[in-house]
């Protein structure tokens, strides 16, 4: 799936959900996350689309660490079938958690 058709279908997945998935663009601070989402509740999370199999560069990585550092929650996306897993890790989670979700959802292979 290219990332274009997987970024489409994940904003029409998180406005299901009663969010939006906001395109992230910073001026200054290329490499940031393909997009900001906002769920209710205040749940915010960032997130990075990339055709399956495809790495973040540099630049991109040191942009998701730094957004960790702050206590965000960030991921890659790369599979049209974690979708719904990333929308329930930035429901769930809050800056102490996570690592901890992230851990959930890689070692079940959803990210």
């Amino acid at each position: 799936m290219l990332e274009k058709e997987l970024e489409k279908k994940f904003t029409e997945k998180v406005k299901a959900a009663g969010g939006r998935a906001y395109k992230f663009v910073s001026p200054g601070n290329d490499g940031v996350p393909d997009r900001l989402v906002v769920l209710p509740g205040g749940r915010i999370g960032f997130v990075e689309l990339k055709q399956k199999g495809k790495k973040p560069t540099k630049l991109q990585s040191l942009q998701m660490e730094r957004l960790k550092g702050y206590g965000c929650f960030v991921c890659v996306l790369d599979d049209p079938e974690a979708i719904d897993s990333v929308i329930f890790g930035i429901e769930q989670c809050t800056g102490e958690q996570h690592d901890i979700v992230l851990d959930i959802l890689e070692a079940g292979g959803l990210i």
